[in-house]
């Protein structure tokens, strides 16, 4: 049984005072390192020397076999030992305790010590570290007092050794919780220091684990040919290396998450990622954005500023609609290519930078530099390894795929429900030419589910662009029994789809009996187990 009861702290018995060493180990010498522990706190920038000043004392002065200084993480109720003297490494990290667990965990839960006469025969002592496997009948004492700041308990500090006097154990009992109280504060601010700065580490590396998720190259929507040969295996080789690419590729077609994908598929996945378009920058502010100033190069520039190449160094710096550059910017682009080295606007020399630079442009390059308007060495320096995104159109059942997204996508985000895309308007999406790529697929899609009144778009939803006349593939006009056909044939797809397959709830559905929709599903050579298996929507992103 705990003995707390024996030995109450702050109650005087007789010839209790430090001045009293009849015991054999006066404890008045122990006044001047109370100051010299107060010294320490009062100039330490960290807890480490305080701590390190207390453990000594413990193990010195207080001649103690072992001890501990715990503390308590509030957010997960999680006490462990953050430094010892007398235990190994791994026995130190073996000693995390609940609160209310063990003598350690119940001193922290109380807020009040306790002191232990036999260690090993209370059953409070959990041995958690194993540091007393062996040492069963030892006469061992054990004091655990509490590191408190106002009504908060922060922590312990522990320790154990032989007492022949009770006395003596007292005495070393409170002289613990005198220095438990001073260093409290020191506890306090190495707290908060290191809650703020877990969960902003905890916080980037979610951060980055979500970014490399979402551009890894298994993540871009597209299964077709165009995409597996022309974009995805280039991906996959050109992010183990550091050679210089340009992504070419109408406007919206996804060069930008290409350009993600290589970084977050390459060594330097940790490192920065920073954007730079240079089309939305005015030319007189491109050159201090991306190379930087120092303080009073201009006018208005009132500090140093460091430039997006400084700002991504160790990573990856895309520059998109690079063909937009100014001639300018183009030479001290050049000069980053060469020498791997960016000069300050107002700088006094170079400053060495390790930097990828992935381009992009939807404008032709080669025949910019026909005509005088972009740099021909620059343009050999970009192109080093040139990878082209090829346009929506060209990507054929990829529509549906990213259809399919989309609508996923958009409507968790205006809280609706629509489930699926009608036959009618499938085709109308197949159809279409795409001069605005997968940008413009998805804000057609956004609309349609804005407009959608059910679980379905309908080719209603769809804007007039896409609204063309009805007609076959080499272009004949299609007649009145070809289009009721046809509008049968979509109305039995669209019910057989709503039924996962099920013919008597589609015959339901449409007012037929199953007879009737069998002979149909015959004239329209409809197979109802092609529709067994329900659509999936992928959780990626666009590509």
């Amino acid at each position: 049984m705990t003995d707390t009861a024996a030995f109450p702290l702050g109650v005087t018995l007789p010839g209790d005072d430090f001045s009293q060493c009849g015991t054999g180990e006066c404890r008045v010498t122990l006044l001047p390192t109370l100051y010299r522990l107060n010294e320490s706190i009062s100039t330490a920038t960290d807890l480490a020397g305080p701590l390190g000043l207390v453990l000594e004392v413990m193990q010195r002065d207080l001649k103690m076999d072992r001890g501990t200084v715990t503390l308590l993480d509030r957010r997960t109720g999680r006490i462990s030992i953050h430094d010892s003297f007398g235990l190994t490494e791994e026995e130190e990290n073996r000693g995390i305790y609940s609160l209310g667990e063990g003598i350690t965990g119940k001193v922290v839960e109380s807020g009040t010590p306790i002191i232990v006469p036999r260690l090993h025969e209370d059953p409070d002592f959990l041995d958690r570290t194993g540091a007393h496997s062996g040492e069963r009948g030892q006469k061992t004492a054990y004091l655990c007092v509490p590191i408190r700041l106002g009504g908060r308990v922060l922590g312990t500090i522990g320790g154990e050794r032989r007492y022949l006097s009770r006395r003596l154990l007292k005495q070393d009992a409170e002289f613990l919780a005198a220095i438990a109280l001073m260093i409290a504060p020191a506890v306090e601010l190495h707290l908060i220091a290191s809650v703020e700065r877990l969960a902003l580490e905890q916080e980037n590396r979610a951060l980055k684990h979500a970014l490399k998720e979402k551009f890894h190259p298994q993540s871009i929507i597209g299964n077709s040919k165009a995409m597996m040969a022309d974009v995805y295996e280039l991906i996959e080789k050109v992010a183990k290396t550091r050679v210089t690419v340009l992504i070419l590729g109408e406007s919206g077609v996804g060069k930008e998450l290409v350009a993600s994908a290589i970084h977050y598929g390459s060594d330097r996945a940790e490192k920065p990622f920073i954007k730079f378009n240079c089309a939305a920058i005015p030319e007189n502010l491109a050159e201090s954005q991306l190379f930087g100033h120092e303080k009073g190069a201009f006018t208005g520039a009132m500090a140093q500023h460091k430039g997006h190449f400084e700002q991504a160094h160790g990573g990856t710096i895309f520059l998109d609609e690079v063909g937009e550059l100014s001639s300018t910017v183009q030479a001290k682009l050049l000069r980053v290519l060469q020498d791997r080295s960016i000069e300050r606007i107002g700088g006094r020399g170079p400053i060495r930078i390790d930097v990828r630079i992935i381009a992009a442009t939807n404008r032709d390059l080669a025949q910019m530099v026909a005509e005088g308007t972009f740099r021909e060495d620059l343009f050999y320096r970009l192109n080093v390894l040139p990878m082209t995104v090829p346009p929506l159109r060209q990507r054929g059942s990829d529509v549906i795929l990213l259809a399919d997204h989309f609508v996923a996508s958009k409507s968790r985000a205006y809280g609706k429900d629509v489930k699926r895309i009608s036959t009618p308007a499938l085709n109308m999406l197949m159809s279409y030419h795409w001069p605005g790529n997968v940008r413009e697929l998805e804000n057609v899609i956004e609309r349609a589910v804005i407009l959608s009144d059910d679980d379905v778009i309908h080719a209603w939803n769809l804007p007039p662009s896409l609204q063309a006349p009805t007609a076959d593939s080499a272009g004949r006009s299609v007649g009145l029994d070809e289009k009721l056909g046809s509008i049968e044939c979509e109305l039995i797809v669209d019910a057989l789809k709503a039924s996962n397959g099920n013919v008597a709830a589609a015959a339901e559905a449409l007012g037929l009996t199953r007879r009737v929709l069998g002979i149909r599903l015959q004239r329209h050579g409809i197979d109802f187990h092609d529709f067994r298996t329900a659509r999936r929507h992928p959780e990626a992103s666009a590509g």
